[in-house]
């Protein structure tokens, strides 16, 4: 019996692509499949995965066209043969028993989902943090979005949890397969944490999330409106199940305008006003809709909201003096800062460290 299918998309990451697959090979639980996608790779990724394929028979190579993230998953959603599904990144790893544990958790308390905590890890330095995203107030114990709302704020890391294969196929979940798109681990995990009738958190961290690698599409500044669609799919899911929506539109309103305004933050000066809006046009049907409610105010500014619905060229102009400040304060702690951690003080003056006490 195979308990745990484990799904590695692939795409040109063979300077990671080794250490990854060790660490999965090498898990403490022997009944796993692991699934990996080669989607289009030009590099050796392909004959890596192959290398590892001639040792280890519970490898599946699945090797296609490059068609993006969201297509190549639901190819692996599709061919899992296990009880659960575990998802890996290529350039990341776990520790051994990420999944062994994980497993007897989702058994012993009958769950559907089993979430974890994970660690930011920076390659370069081999330097790990845990992140602490699992709050203490629903950690170890069976719960539902209906009873805590507020595990929908916790950051998708779809590759932090194991995910009951019969809840997936029950509610046909699957990825949006726009091409070239990101972060279409978004509504993928908002609609299995709403629909899975119990979920267990584990403050425990197995998985190494590299913040280092320049490829990755976090760092792409070109995929602009990749969580716009990723929003839309969670608020069509949300009209078609009034019953969830009753309980975490309030929450899924103050993720979305905040992930927007982050986004804002970070995209080219170029496409900036055209995404604005966007953000305005989104959330000016939600108030004109009744949605936006006082809840809403405590998180979010109610003066910058305004502004951003009724007046979109003072909101720009207002977004660009601020993005103008923090830029300034930016260079001006490359030229001098002074760094404290728990070991050490360090002066860094025009990018250099001058000084370490």
């Amino acid at each position: 019996m195979i308990k745990i299918s484990i799904i590695v998309p692939i795409y040109n990451v063979e300077k990671y692509l080794a250490t990854c697959i060790e660490s999965i090979i090498n898990q403490t639980i022997k009944e796993i499949e692991i699934i990996c996608i080669n989607d289009g790779s030009t590099d050796s990724s392909l004959d890596i995965l192959n290398s590892f394929a001639e040792k280890d028979k519970r490898i599946r190579i699945i090797n296609k066209s490059n068609s993006g993230y969201g297509a190549t998953m639901n190819i692996g959603l599709s061919k899992a043969e296990g009880q659960y599904i575990g998802i890996v990144e290529p350039d990341d790893y776990i520790k051994e028993n990420m999944f062994e544990e994980l497993y007897n958790l989702a058994e012993k308390k009958s769950v559907d989902i089993v979430k974890s905590d994970f660690y930011y890890y920076l390659g370069e330095r081999n330097q790990a943090r845990k992140t602490g995203k699992i709050s203490r107030y629903f950690a170890n114990k069976v719960t539902n979005v209906k009873e805590y709302p507020e595990v929908l704020k916790i950051q998708p890391s779809i590759w932090s949890a194991i995910y009951k294969k019969e809840l997936i196929d029950k509610h046909k979940i699957k990825f949006l397969e726009t091409p070239g798109a990101s972060y279409q681990d978004t509504s993928f995990a908002f609609k299995c944490l709403s629909l899975a009738q119990r979920l267990y958190f584990t403050t425990n961290a197995y998985l190494y999330y590299r913040l280092d690698n320049e490829n990755s599409s976090v760092n792409s500044k070109s995929k602009v409106f990749a969580i716009c669609k990723e929003f839309e799919e969670i608020t069509d899911f949300l009209n078609s199940n009034i019953e969830i929506k009753n309980v975490v539109n309030g929450i899924k309103l103050i993720r979305q305008y905040q992930t927007y305004f982050w986004n804002l933050k970070r995209i080219d000066s170029s496409l900036r006003e055209e995404f604005i809006d966007k953000f305005s046009d989104t959330f000016k049907t939600y108030y004109e809709n009744g949605e936006i409610e006082e809840n809403f105010y405590k998180k979010i500014k109610k003066s910058e909201f305004v502004c951003l619905i009724k007046d979109k060229k003072n909101f720009i102009s207002k977004i660009q003096s601020k993005l103008d400040k923090e830029t300034l304060k930016q260079k001006r702690r490359k030229l001098f800062s002074i760094r404290i951690n728990s070991s050490r003080i360090s002066i860094v003056l025009f990018g250099r460290q001058i000084i370490e006490i």
